[in-house]
């Protein structure tokens, strides 16, 4: 059917005005406007109406904002249908959340936006290196300051919601008393492992038996070649068409002269000071008497500068500079008090300020020292602006090339080279390429998305090109077959060593587990004869080398029911047969009690925001429609086919 879309497109777009004309007609424009709409709500909270676009556009900022925190992250992943439900889900909770601050005329003053935007890591990615927001960080995510500012008052005021609720969770005496006694309850308990390497000298599989197992259809898979083919991809990115932009050499000039400050290190003094200390609190007589004797060091200065180091060993009351005559070392702007910042950075070097008043007391100043204010020079500097200027016409082409390149690899699909060639694009080649790699490296061509499309039963028959994939941040792939092999099981023969390694190992196996199971049945009849090693505590606090499984087991019997005997499956390690022999007194401290309590009420204080949302939700009508509706039921129906699977 594709292919006579693709062969007959003018036909297509008649019919398409033949379908679609008539409809105007019927219905006129305006209800024809209003159809689209509906079916472009995905949800509704009290009666507002959330949009596929709002949908798609908050599906672009999480992505963002997961890249820019995880820049390896799968991008297969963010096509998932758990991961559009997590975004739809968000998306009506912060409408939901908005919905219930202006009812409760809650809101948020500049100066605690402020004070957010500079404190919280979460917007440290959108922090200029003075603090300042990146404005050209925010408008490249369709933002401006405006917009964030009112994003963020949003945030603010929609956490006031819950947060009064989160903040106050109350457990009682009993219940929290009932949860530290399962986290730290002790048992007393004996146990030994069979290991499956201890019954593989009794095993002597004949060769039937092997035959037999090769050719169960449960193992079958063990024994497949996968299938794999020969493959051709392009790969348009950022670097690729770095490569093929120049920039003129008076563009760097103009670029270094107009970013100058960004190839200027910060100037900075060395200075000496004496301190006679005098804190802004002292009484009027004794600042008085302080400045007084500044005074009178700064009169001895006057006449013999030299004597500046000596003086400030005798007299300063800065004990980390006095030793050292008063030395500061180089420091910029920024890192001395407003006062003195703007003493020594008016004086030029072997210069000597008069008495200087800070929040400390006062001080003489000299200038010992200076270095930075100058640029370096544009030769020094050239190649880090020729990659900046590359790098931005890159990313302003990346758009318009994305574009070409998708066109190209699905208008011409029987070959990579148009695509190529328009964009001087390498197409590459990797032989034997799995369809499901496992732990074997691919590269790009390990992208379970592109791996989906290029095994597609069309494509791999006809050998066509896959669509454009994103694999990653602004970099596109499509690929195509050129040599399929399909995934075959060889013959016995061939794998004959394969095949008894993997049935010694499960035969081993189940032999441990047959053994477990005798000891179980003969020392649980006779515990004189069991022959289990010495007792040891068990607890989830201790955990110490037993496996998990063993744990869980030990401390899941009923009290009531000890001492109790069972045999544990620990999978490859074999089986463990466990005796549960009492519960032990419980050990606490007052400290750790006190902890647990702060633990347990802040997960009863989310547990009881939880509710009072879902209950803000039912309160406010939420109502999933056309593609919200579609996907939310789609994720529960393969949520309750894997509880079915993994139910017993």
């Amino acid at each position: 059917m594709f292919d006579f879309v693709r062969k007959h497109m003018r036909v297509m777009q008649g019919l398409l005005v033949l379908l679609i004309v008539p409809s105007f007609v019927l219905v006129g424009v305006e209800g024809y406007s209003k159809f689209m709409d509906e079916d472009g709500i995905v949800a509704k909270v009290a009666g507002k109406d959330i949009t596929q676009t709002e949908w798609d556009q908050a599906h672009r900022r999480m992505v963002e904002r997961i890249r820019s925190q995880q820049p390896d992250a799968d991008p297969s992943a963010f096509d998932k249908p758990e991961f559009k439900k997590k975004v739809l889900e968000s998306l009506v909770r912060e409408y939901v959340l908005s919905v219930a601050a202006r009812d409760l005329h809650l809101t948020a003053a500049d100066a605690r936006l402020v004070r957010m935007f500079a404190t919280d890591q979460q917007y440290a990615f959108l922090r200029n290196p003075d603090g300042s927001l990146n404005k050209d960080l925010l408008q490249a995510q369709g933002m401006t300051a405006a917009q964030f500012a009112e994003r963020l008052r949003l945030d603010m005021s929609v956490n006031q919601v819950l947060g009064g609720v989160a903040s106050t969770g109350l457990t009682s005496t009993v219940s929290n008393r009932e949860a530290v006694e399962a986290l730290f309850q002790v048992r007393e308990v004996q146990w030994m492992k069979f290991e499956p390497k201890n019954y593989v000298a009794q095993l002597n599989p004949t060769v039937d038996q092997l035959k037999a197992f090769y050719n169960s259809p449960a193992n079958t898979k063990d024994f497949m070649v996968p299938e794999k083919a020969d493959v051709q991809y392009v790969v348009l990115d950022l670097d690729t068409l770095k490569k093929g932009v120049s920039v003129p050499e008076e563009e760097l000039r103009r670029s270094y002269q107009e970013n100058i400050t960004r190839f200027t290190q910060p100037e900075e003094r060395r200075a000496s000071h004496i301190l006679i200390k005098s804190e802004k609190s002292a009484p009027a007589a004794q600042k008085q008497a302080a400045q007084a004797k500044a005074e009178q060091l700064l009169a001895q200065l006057k006449k013999d500068p030299a004597q500046f180091a000596e003086l400030a060993k005798k007299n300063s009351d800065d004990p980390g500079s006095a030793v050292n005559g008063g030395d500061l070392d180089f420091f910029a702007r920024g890192a001395m008090a407003k006062p003195f910042e703007d003493a020594a950075f008016s004086l030029k070097q072997g210069g000597i300020s008069g008495v200087v008043e800070t929040d400390y007391g006062y001080h003489i100043i000299t200038v010992t020292g200076l270095r930075g204010g100058q640029p370096q020079p544009f030769e020094a500097v050239r190649a880090q602006i020729e990659d900046d200027a590359r790098k931005q016409l890159a990313q302003r082409q990346y758009a318009e090339a994305a574009e070409s390149f998708t066109n190209k690899v699905y208008e011409q699909p029987d070959s990579l080279k148009p695509v190529s060639d328009d964009l001087k694009l390498t197409v590459q080649t990797a032989a034997d390429v799995l369809r499901s790699p496992g732990t074997k490296d691919q590269g790009l061509l390990s992208n379970p998305r592109l791996l989906e499309a290029l095994f597609d039963a069309t494509n791999r028959a006809k050998n066509r090109n896959t669509e454009a994939i994103e694999v990653g941040p602004n970099k596109l792939v499509s690929a195509r077959i050129v040599k399929y092999t399909p995934a075959s099981k060889p013959a016995f023969e061939q794998v004959q060593a394969q095949v008894r390694e993997r049935w010694m190992a499960a035969e081993s196996i189940k032999a441990a587990r047959q053994d477990a199971d005798q000891k179980l049945a003969l020392w649980k009849q006779s515990p004189d004869k069991a022959q289990l090693p010495a007792p040891v505590q068990m607890s989830r606090r201790l955990v110490f080398s037993q496996p998990p499984g063993v744990l869980d087991a030990a401390l899941r019997v009923p009290a009531k029911q000890l001492p109790a005997w069972v045999v544990v499956d620990i999978g490859h390690e074999g089986s463990a047969l466990v005796k549960i022999n009492k519960v032990l007194p419980l050990q606490i401290t007052p400290q750790e009690v006190q902890e647990t309590e702060g633990q347990f009420a802040g997960y009863w204080g989310k547990a009881e925001a939880d509710a009072y949302f879902n209950s803000l939700k039912q309160k406010y009508k939420v109502e999933y429609m056309n593609g919200g509706k579609k996907l939310m039921d789609e994720v529960a129906n393969a949520d309750e086919a894997q509880k079915t699977a993994l139910a017993p």
